[in-house]
C-alpha cells in the first residue's frame, strides 16, 4: 500500500497536486489570508498582496468622528436619522464581526484537519515529497499563529464595535426621545395657536357684526341729517344767496354811479376853475379812472377832430415827469395794471396847436383784484380761455378759443395739442394791455413771446385780462425779468 501511494504521488507534479477530502476548502479561502513563503534558514517571507484596506476599527472611528462633528449642525430630526443610520451601520458591523469570528472558527478547524492530514502523509512519504510536506506543515503553523493574532484583533474590534453600537443605540434613543418631545411641544404650540386664531376670528366676527350694526345706525342717522340739511338748504339758502347776490350787484351799480358822478363833478370843478382863469381846455377825458374802464377824448368846444393826432402819457403823481405810452395814439385808451397810481394825459395836436386832456386823479385798481392775483400766485400754473385777435398786426377772422397757460417759468398758448407759442420769460418778451382803439380794448392784451411773433389776445372779462398781466409780471420778476410794453422804460 505504501508503494502504491508513492507511485500515485510520483505521477503528478507539484503544480498538478489536488488534495482531496478536507484539503479542498483550504483553496477556497486562500485568497482571504496573506501569502507566505518558507525561505532559506527557516525564515518566513510574506509575499506582496493587494493594497491593504483600512481596518474595521479605523472605519468605525472615522464614521463616529464624522457624526460627532456634524451633530451641532443637524436638526433634531436629521440627528435622529443619522443616529438610526449609525445604529444600523453598527449592527451590520457587529454582524460582520460575528461572521468573521465564525469564519475564523471554521478556518481553525480546517487548519487542524489540514495539519492532521499532513502529519499522516509525512509518515507515509519520503525523500523529495517529505520535504514539501514539512514545508506545508510549517506554513500551516504560521497560518495558525496569524489566525490567533487575527482572532485577538477581531475580539478587540468586537468589543469596540459593541461599545460603539451601545453608545449609538443610547444616542439614537435619546434622539428619538428628543424628537418625540419636540413633536409633542410642536403639537401643543400648534393647538394653542389654532385656539388663539379661532378666538381672534370669533372676536373679529363679533366686532364686524357690531360695527355693521353701529354703521347701519350711523348711516341711517347721517341720511336723516343729510335729508334735513338738504331740505333746509332748499328752503332757505338759495333765497339768501340770491338776496346777497342782488345786494352786491346793487351796491356795485351804486358805487359805479357814485364814482362816475364824483369824477364828473371833479372834472366840472376843474373846468370851472380853468374857465375862471380864461384857460378853458378844448378837450377832456370821459370815463372812469380805474382798471377795466375806457378813457375817451371828447371835444369841449366846437373843434374838429379830423386832422388831429393823439398821444397818451403816464405822469407820476409826485412830479410832472411824463412817460410816453408807445402805440397809444387813438382817441380811446384802456388803462392797464402798469397805469395804476399814475395820472394819464392825452396830448391832442391840431394843426400844430397842442391841447392836453388830463385825468382828475390817478388810476385806481379794480376792487379785489390784488387779492385775487395773490391767490393765483400760489398755483404753479393758471389757465385762461382766450381768442386770438391779431397775429403780427394782422386781424384774424376765425375766433377759435385757445388756452393761455401762465406758469412760474414760462407762458404757453395752445389749442388742444397744437402749440402756438411756448416761451420762457426773457428780456425780449413784451406784455401789456392793448393800446389801440375798439370797444374790446379793456379785455385785450398784447403779447410778444419772441421778436418774430406778436399776438393780441382777447379775454372773457377785463378782470381776467388784468389778472393775467399782473400774474405774468409777478412770475417774471421772480425770474429777474421785467415784462413791459413796447417802448416802456424799466428800472433795470
Amino acid at each position: 500500500m505504501t508503494r502504491a501511494s508513492t507511485i500515485d504521488f510520483g505521477r503528478k507534479t507539484r503544480s498538478q497536486v489536488n488534495w482531496s477530502g478536507p484539503l479542498r476548502p483550504v483553496n477556497v479561502i486562500r485568497n482571504k489570508f496573506p501569502t507566505y513563503k518558507n525561505g532559506s534558514n527557516g525564515i518566513v517571507i510574506k509575499l506582496a498582496d493587494d493594497p491593504e484596506m483600512p481596518s474595521l476599527k479605523d472605519t468605525v472611528a472615522k464614521e463616529t468622528a464624522d457624526l460627532l462633528d456634524r451633530r451641532q449642525r443637524l436638526s433634531v430630526r436629521e440627528l435622529a436619522m443619522k443616529f438610526e443610520k449609525g445604529l444600523n451601520t453598527a449592527t451590520l458591523l457587529s454582524n460582520e464581526v460575528k461572521w468573521r469570528q465564525v469564519a475564523l472558527l471554521e478556518r481553525d478547524i480546517l487548519l487542524k484537519n489540514l495539519k492532521g492530514v499532513l502529519e499522516s502523509l509525512r509518515g507515509q512519504v519520503a525523500g523529495k515529497y517529505k520535504d514539501e510536506i514539512e514545508e506545508s506543515v510549517s506554513m500551516v503553523d504560521i497560518l495558525a499563529v496569524q489566525l490567533s493574532k487575527r482572532e485577538n484583533e477581531l475580539l478587540q474590534q468586537k468589543t469596540e464595535v459593541t461599545r460603539i453600537a451601545t453608545s449609538l443605540k443610547l444616542a439614537s434613543e435619546d434622539a428619538r426621545r428628543i424628537v418625540d418631545e419636540e413633536r409633542a411641544n410642536a403639537r401643543t404650540e400648534i393647538e394653542n395657536a389654532r385656539a388663539a386664531v379661532q378666538r381672534v376670528q370669533q372676536v373679529l366676527k363679533e366686532k364686524e357684526s357690531n360695527s355693521q350694526t353701529v354703521g347701519n345706525q350711523d348711516l341711517d342717522e347721517l341720511k336723516k341729517k343729510a335729508q334735513e340739511a338738504r331740505r333746509v338748504k332748499m328752503l332757505h339758502c338759495p333765497s339768501k344767496a340770491m338776496d346777497i347776490k342782488n345786494e352786491i350787484h346793487v351796491l356795485r351799480d351804486q358805487f359805479a354811479e357814485v364814482s362816475s358822478c364824483s369824477a364828473q363833478l371833479l372834472k366840472e370843478l376843474e373846468l370851472h376853475q380853468r374857465f375862471e382863469e380864461n384857460n378853458a381846455p378844448s378837450y377832456e377825458l370821459e370815463g372812469l379812472e380805474r382798471l377795466g374802464s375806457m378813457l375817451r377824448v371828447v371835444v369841449r368846444k366846437d373843434v374838429s377832430l379830423l386832422n388831429t393826432s393823439v398821444q397818451w402819457f403816464r405822469v407820476q403823481p409826485e412830479g410832472s415827469k411824463k412817460e410816453i405810452i408807445s402805440g397809444a395814439t387813438k382817441l380811446v385808451y384802456a388803462p392797464e395794471p402798469h397805469d395804476v397810481g399814475r395820472y394819464l394825459h392825452a396830448e391832442v395836436n391840431l394843426d400844430g396847436e397842442v391841447s392836453v386832456a388830463k385825468t382828475a386823479g390817478p388810476v385806481d385798481p379794480a376792487a379785489g383784484l390784488v387779492d385775487y392775483v395773490e391767490t393765483l400766485v400760489r398755483n404753479p400754473e393758471t389757465e385762461y380761455n382766450v381768442v386770438i385777435l391779431q397775429v403780427n398786426g394782422i386781424d384774424q377772422t376765425i375766433d377759435s378759443i385757445h388756452v393761455l397757460c401762465i406758469g412760474k417759468l414760462r407762458m404757453r398758448l395752445a389749442k388742444g395739442t397744437t402749440v402756438v407759442a411756448k416761451e420762457f420769460y426773457s428780456s425780449s418778451m413784451q406784455l401789456c394791455g392793448v393800446r389801440g382803439g375798439g370797444d374790446a380794448a379793456p379785455q385785450a392784451m398784447f403779447w410778444q413771446p419772441r421778436k418774430d411773433l406778436s399776438l393780441v389776445l382777447g379775454f372773457e372779462t377785463a378782470r381776467e385780462r388784468n389778472s393775467a398781466i399782473m400774474l405774468a409780471r409777478r412770475f417774471a420778476i421772480d425770474c429777474n425779468i421785467i415784462l413791459a410794453g413796447p417802448g416802456d422804460k424799466t428800472p433795470w
